[in-house]
C-alpha cells in the first residue's frame, strides 16, 4: 500500500509517520499493493483532526476523529476504518455471491482514473453573495443500483452520482432520511 501523509496548519512528526505506515499496513490483507491511503493531519482548534482515505481501485473507504493528541486522532481514525472496511467486505461478498458475474468483472476492471479536485477561493459574485467554493471532477463509473449504493456507503457520502450500465445513462442513488435509499434517472 502506498501511503502519503499531509497536513494543514500542523506538522506530522515521525513518529506518526512511523504509526501510519505500521498501522496501515495490516489492511494490506484486504488490498494488497494496489492500494493507496491519504492520511490528512489538521489542526482544528485545541483538537488534531485526522482523516483517512483508503482508494482501491474505484472503491474509496474513509474515516476521520479528532483527539488532542495527533496519535490517539489516529488510532481512533484506524478502528473506525476497519470496522467500516469489515463491515463492506462482508457486504460485498454477499453481493458477489448474489451476482458471480461481479467478481469476474472486478478482477477485469481497470482502475479508475485519479479524481481531479479544485478548490475555487474566488467564486463569489459581484454583489457578495456566496458562490460554489469546491469543484470536483471525476470519471463515471458503470454499475448497477445496488454496487453504486454500497460505493456510496462506503465513502460515507449521501448520495452518489454514477452511469448506470443497464441504460448507459447517468444516475444519481441518495440515502433517504426513513433510512432507506432512493434513485433518481433523468430524461434528457
Amino acid at each position: 500500500m502506498r501511503i502519503d501523509v499531509t497536513s494543514q496548519g500542523i506538522r506530522p512528526s515521525e513518529r506518526l509517520r512511523d504509526r501510519a505506515a505500521k498501522k496501515l499496513a495490516k489492511f494490506d490483507r484486504y488490498f494488497g499493493d494496489d492500494a493507496e491511503a491519504v492520511v490528512h493531519l489538521t489542526q482544528e482548534g485545541d483538537q488534531k483532526c485526522v482523516e483517512i482515505t483508503i482508494r482501491v481501485k474505484k472503491h474509496y473507504y474513509r474515516a476521520e476523529t479528532t483527539a488532542d493528541d495527533p496519535i490517539t486522532a489516529f488510532d481512533l481514525t484506524i478502528d473506525l476504518l476497519e470496522r467500516q472496511i469489515r463491515k463492506q467486505k462482508t457486504r460485498f461478498e454477499k453481493r458477489i455471491r448474489d451476482y458471480a458475474y461481479l467478481q469476474e468483472y472486478l478482477k477485469t476492471a481497470p482502475p479508475a482514473e485519479e479524481e481531479e479536485e479544485e478548490d475555487e477561493d474566488d467564486l463569489e459574485d459581484g454583489d457578495g453573495e456566496i458562490g460554489i467554493i469546491r469543484h470536483k471532477r471525476f470519471d463515471l463509473t458503470p454499475m448497477t443500483p445496488d454496487e453504486a449504493v454500497l460505493q456510496m456507503e462506503m465513502l460515507g457520502h449521501s448520495f452518489l452520482l454514477f452511469l448506470y450500465a443497464e441504460t448507459g445513462r447517468v444516475a444519481l442513488v441518495y440515502k433517504r432520511r426513513d433510512g432507506n435509499y432512493g434513485m433518481i434517472e433523468p430524461d434528457y
